[in-house]
């Protein structure tokens, strides 16, 4: 192979530079590769690289890595306030963006649809049940055209729900 060809394919890597360019390779001439830049050569036995021991696990099969087992609930961590449910009539989809940022900061939600055409009502009932969906919540009807939406982890109290009542807003 030409020299700068040969030098060209040394330089991208896509030959070893094992051959002295002046003997074209003879046995007598041939010299060691030399590692590429950044790279060890681990064949020669370099005295300094060792492999790490593993500990063997107990009774076969695969090691794994134990952790101490303390879990905390994080409700006996943070102080929550207290849940207020929030009361949506909306009266264009566009409303439903006021419902989803509600669900997602951990805020339950009431929706009343009964002054609304019945084809907005469906597709808000959709979007409200595709969100407590990804969040993990839950979508109850709690009277006629009266959806509860809970996010996952928030639970509404009693009195919370007897102050529905009274508006007219939850059966049980």
């Amino acid at each position: 192979m030409s020299g700068v060809m040969r030098k060209a394919m040394v330089y991208l890597g896509l030959s070893d530079d094992d051959y002295d360019d002046y003997g074209r390779g003879d046995e007598a001439t041939r010299r060691e590769p030399a590692p590429a830049a950044g790279r060890t050569d681990y064949s020669r036995g370099t005295p300094s690289i060792r492999p790490l021991a593993r500990p063997e696990p107990a009774g076969g099969g695969t090691a794994t890595l134990t952790r101490p087992s303390v879990v905390r609930s994080i409700d006996s961590l943070v102080e929550r306030a207290p849940v207020r449910v929030h009361v949506i009539e909306p009266i264009e989809f566009s409303d439903a963006q006021e419902i989803g940022d509600r669900l997602k900061e951990s805020q339950p939600v009431i929706i009343t649809l009964s002054d609304v055409e019945p084809e907005l009502a469906r597709r808000l009932i959709d979007f409200c049940s595709g969100a407590t969906y990804v969040l993990g919540g839950t979508m109850e009807r709690v009277a006629k055209n009266v959806f509860l939406l809970t996010p996952s982890n928030v639970e509404v109290p009693p009195e919370e729900k007897q102050r529905l009542r009274e508006r007219g807003l939850y059966r049980s």
